[in-house]
């Protein structure tokens, strides 16, 4: 059997109605024919929208045919035993023209009620901010169920949310459920379990060209909502050039920060998973037993469990976010 190396995947883009044209304008990505783009999933293996390989001798096949034939040598042997053939993660970008549903995501047990394999946990990490961008997230004080759907009811909901400016370079902790929405202006890269299980409560009565609104689920909402006001929303972080900085680390992926000025060895030998680097800005090269493969912003590339070091060559600056299971 071949050598695994590092995978580049075919993005697959999603026309949304508060998308807008950033993907495209910051990152250089072609989302032609649809008119906007809401999101681009670079890395996935869920249903009906599998990740494509676009790189080396394995391009052509999808992600999910790779675990079957690699298994724990793509994904590291503790992934491959607790989620088998389904990739865990998903990593997309957002770009948001207008606001996005006011939304929640439940949690495992609550997914698992209603037959679905696993909730959504994520996180976002800010690539651009336009000049008053801010992002729902949370209470702004402690709730209730019968609070939060009289304020729901009388359209003065947003009383009780908590809104945050957003910068580049910001973090903020999604974990399945806290109500939360991405506003006007930002594009994010998004970190999350496999998983597209999203509860909508409020869609600011926005309708589509047939004059019709999407579906909410409230009941499902209430079941997933945790009410209980956070002491801080985002993450707060410090870089330290070429060395990882930690930003979250939950049971389901820890992702880390990496501003790098020099070249830079990786050993991941001790990890026993696969790793995911997303390039949020500048360009350098990837090197490891397969070879060099160069890699600029909004790439991302998935380093089989089967490869123990690699290494980092900027040019200049390079951003990048390290993904990982735990």
């Amino acid at each position: 059997m071949n050598t695994l190396y590092p995978l580049k995947f075919k993005p697959i883009f999603k026309d949304k109605i508060w998308g807008g044209q950033r993907i495209r304008t910051l990152l250089g990505m072609d989302f032609d024919p649809l008119p906007n783009c809401g999101e681009a999933w670079l890395i996935s293996s869920y249903p009906g929208n599998i990740s494509v390989v676009e790189n080396g001798f394995l391009a052509g096949n999808n992600l999910n045919e790779l675990i079957e034939i690699y298994m724990d040598d793509l994904l590291g042997e503790k992934v491959f035993e607790k989620h088998k053939t389904t990739f865990p993660l998903l990593i997309k970008f957002i770009d948001a023209e207008q606001w996005l549903s006011l939304q929640v995501h439940p949690d495992d047990a609550l997914a698992r009620k209603y037959k679905h394999p696993n909730g959504k946990t994520e996180m976002w990490y800010v690539l651009h901010s336009e000049p008053g961008a801010e992002l729902i997230s949370g209470f702004s004080r402690n709730s209730n169920s019968q609070e939060y759907m009289k304020m729901l009811e009388e359209k003065r909901i947003a009383e009780i949310l908590n809104y945050e400016p957003t910068a580049k370079g910001d973090v903020f902790y999604m974990p399945a459920g806290r109500i939360h929405s991405l506003g006007p202006g930002n594009l994010v890269a998004e970190i999350q379990q496999t998983s597209d299980l999203t509860y909508r409560i409020y869609d600011w009565d926005r309708v589509d060209e047939q004059g019709k609104g999407r579906p909410l689920h409230l009941n499902k909402a209430m079941e997933a909502i945790n009410f209980q006001v956070e002491e801080a929303y985002k993450t707060h972080y410090s870089s330290r050039q070429n060395h990882p900085v930690e930003l979250v680390a939950t049971p389901y992926f820890t992702a880390n920060f990496m501003e790098i000025t020099t070249p830079v060895a990786k050993d991941l030998s001790l990890l026993d998973s696969f790793v995911v680097y997303l390039c949020t800005e500048g360009s350098g090269e990837l090197t490891s037993q397969a070879g060099a493969l160069q890699v600029h912003a909004g790439e991302a590339l998935l380093i089989p469990a089967g490869l123990d070091a690699i290494g980092w060559k900027p040019v200049g600056k390079m951003v990048l976010l390290e993904v990982y299971i735990p």
